[in-house]
């Protein structure tokens, strides 16, 4: 990402040492990029639209809303709701090791045609499991598929000039957001503190799963069978909801 960036800070205005926002708009979606050269605490943020923040270079502190207090790293991102205020602290930033992290803002009814889409496609009979970007924050780690993506969407961003550009933004935020629902969908169905999901097909099959961690010949076919579904419907609802496969899971 570093590599990436150099363009962007031979071209980039310093005006400020805490937050320094550069600012890159395209059709249904923007690109903030934020350099802290300063120790701060406390900075407060809120975005009209909601936002996928992912750390480059340094360390945060974040506090969010019903969520405790966690450092954010390198190679971690965080997704907030739109009108959801972050606070955030910078305990390591200097003008020799600036903290840095994008913030890429989609436009709500843009999430929600996407969210309906995936809905659809990963609906199983009458299970009803309506997956969104609304609701509550979520702090993502070790999401390489999602890494990838925004490295080609910053690139995409500060080095593309073709006509081109907002169709090709357009096709990776496409996939970003369904990669954010498939992890949403993913760590709900694991945890599932509020047994939401205990009755559905995917998540009895997560449960079964579970339950059975030290045998190793869980088969697919088995699985299929818990479900009620054939084989091949099975791998690919699973595959389609949860970003990962059976087997990989």
């Amino acid at each position: 990402m570093e590599s990436i960036l150099a363009h962007h800070h031979e071209n980039r205005q310093l005006t400020t040492l805490v937050e320094n926002r550069t600012s890159y708009s395209a059709i249904d979606s923007e690109l903030n990029i934020y350099e802290t050269h300063s120790f701060a605490e406390a900075v407060h943020l809120t975005f009209n639209f909601p936002v996928i923040a992912s750390m480059i270079t340094g360390k945060k502190i974040m506090h969010l809303r019903d969520m405790p207090s966690f450092d954010f790293l390198p190679g971690e991102s965080v997704v907030v709701p739109a009108n959801e205020t972050m606070a955030i602290d910078f305990p390591e930033a200097t003008l020799d090791n600036p903290t840095q992290c994008l913030a890429l803002g989609i436009d709500s009814t843009k999430i929600k045609q996407i969210a309906a889409n995936f809905n659809q496609r990963v609906a199983i009979g009458s299970e009803n499991n309506q997956w969104s970007m609304d609701n509550a924050s979520a702090h993502l780690t070790n999401q390489v598929e999602v890494n990838h993506l925004l490295t080609r969407i910053v690139h995409t961003y500060t080095h593309n000039t073709s006509p081109l550009r907002d169709v090709i933004l357009d096709l990776m935020l496409q996939e970003l957001v369904v990669r954010l629902l498939q992890t949403k969908a993913k760590y709900s169905i694991i945890s599932d503190p509020n047994k939401e999901f205990e009755n559905t097909r995917i998540g009895t099959v997560i449960q079964h799963i579970k339950n059975n961690l030290t045998m190793k010949n869980i088969s697919v076919s088995t699985l299929a069978r818990i479900a009620h579904m054939s084989t091949s419907h099975f791998y690919k609802q699973f595959r389609n909801t949860l970003g990962i496969s059976p087997i990989d899971f």
